[in-house]
């Protein structure tokens, strides 16, 4: 699947910031995530895509056959998408040199977690809210150059703790750089989630 393959909304932001590529959740929409995408760094320009898959109307990014139990081909085949269609949208909208950032929101940011996994040099830092592992044995590229934050509740019955946990060691048996943040809520974003994702963006250790 190659161009831009999925419906889109991109907004213009300072060409000295980064881009947010945002990522919404099950039932969400681009115009959802773009007010995520303000609260976090409102100087970014914002590229947000639109869920290609229907279960009962609610768009989300791959399917499931179950809650909590992912089609590992239909995610592996939507990953796959989600990275063509970041690399030409990079050349629709000149983005080559710009610094790229995920940042998505349960199924989101479970799909951003996916493409950096199978394809590593399409995003290389990603903002993950309630993210769990999307893929159960996933390759074991070298993500040295791979910077992630994790923000997840202790107590969320949609993106349990032991599969959040398990992404983070997936990320990290591969090398890649990864900074966690839990609260002791649900399924959710935090105030305090957002700001410890506005200091990961902007702090000395982003690009």
């Amino acid at each position: 699947m190659t161009g831009l393959s999925l419906e889109h909304r991109y907004v213009e932001g300072d060409p000295a910031s980064p881009v947010l590529l945002l990522l919404h959740g099950t039932g969400g929409t681009p115009e959802d995530i773009l007010a995520l995408g303000k609260e976090l760094l409102p100087s970014a320009s914002m590229l947000a895509p639109a869920g290609p898959v229907s279960e009962h109307g609610a768009a989300r990014w791959f399917r499931r056959l179950s809650e909590g139990v992912f089609d590992t081909d239909d995610v592996v085949a939507r990953a796959e998408q989600l990275a063509d269609f970041v690399a030409a949208a990079t050349r629709r909208y000149g983005l080559a040199e710009r610094r790229l950032v995920a940042a998505g929101f349960s199924n989101g940011a479970n799909i951003a977690a996916a493409v950096a996994l199978l394809s590593p040099t399409t995003l290389t830092e990603l903002v993950l809210f309630a993210a769990m592992s999307p893929l159960p044995d996933p390759p074991r590229h070298d993500l040295s150059g791979t910077r992630v934050l994790l923000l997840n509740g202790r107590h969320d019955p949609m993106a349990p703790r032991e599969s959040a946990e398990r992404l983070v060691a997936t990320f990290r048996e591969r090398s890649a750089e990864v900074t966690e943040h839990w609260h002791s809520g649900g399924h959710q974003i935090t105030v305090d989630g957002l700001a410890a994702a506005k200091t990961w963006l902007t702090g000395p250790s982003g690009r």
